[in-house]
């Protein structure tokens, strides 16, 4: 892992992302809602030109020495007031470089940057079958928060996502009025 640097994305890296996110979609098992179809180099360089504009939302990348992607995480804040405090996040891994480290550390960022603009929870969903995924989301700390029934359509199939949630331990100050009696 001392070789891979995690930092945030930058639109040059629209390509490789969208090569990482493409080979991943492709794999047998089904990691991803995409079915091996991701956006343009070009909108995703748009994408990440407004991400990295916005407190609401980042991108991180793992990043090789050589330069190639071998990781992504994206993270964006709830934008209905009553959901601030919770950012959605999304993770993929190059499958040559799953079981090293990459997730966590593209984790760890997230939770690192979520603490920074006053997130108090993160979330994400994951498909029941990923057995790898959810361990380490469970050795991280994140929680089941249940099972969303035909919550996705992927390859013109319904598909369940198991919902998962990590608290932060944010002060009940950092929550939206009202919220913080709810912790």
């Amino acid at each position: 892992m001392a070789a891979i640097t995690i930092r945030r994305a930058a639109p040059g890296d629209a390509a490789g992302l969208v090569e990482l996110a493409r080979s991943v979609a492709a794999e047998p098992g089904a990691w991803l809602l995409t079915d091996a179809t991701w956006r343009s180099a070009a909108d995703e360089r748009r994408y990440l030109r407004a991400v990295r504009s916005s407190p609401h939302a980042a991108v991180f990348v793992a990043e090789l020495p050589a330069g190639e992607l071998v990781g992504r995480l994206s993270v964006a804040r709830d934008q209905h007031p009553a959901s601030s405090h919770v950012a959605d996040l999304g993770v993929m891994v190059a499958a040559t470089h799953r079981r090293q480290g990459v997730g966590r550390a593209l984790l760890d960022a997230a939770s690192g940057w979520a603490r920074e603009v006053g997130i108090s929870k993160l979330e994400l969903h994951v498909f029941p079958h990923n057995l790898a995924a959810i361990a380490l989301y469970e050795r991280l700390g994140y929680e089941s928060e249940g099972l969303l029934r035909a919550q996705y359509v992927r390859a013109g199939e319904l598909v369940d996502v198991v919902v998962m949630g990590l608290l932060l331990g944010g002060s009940p100050a950092a929550m939206p009025p009202g919220l913080a009696s709810l912790r």
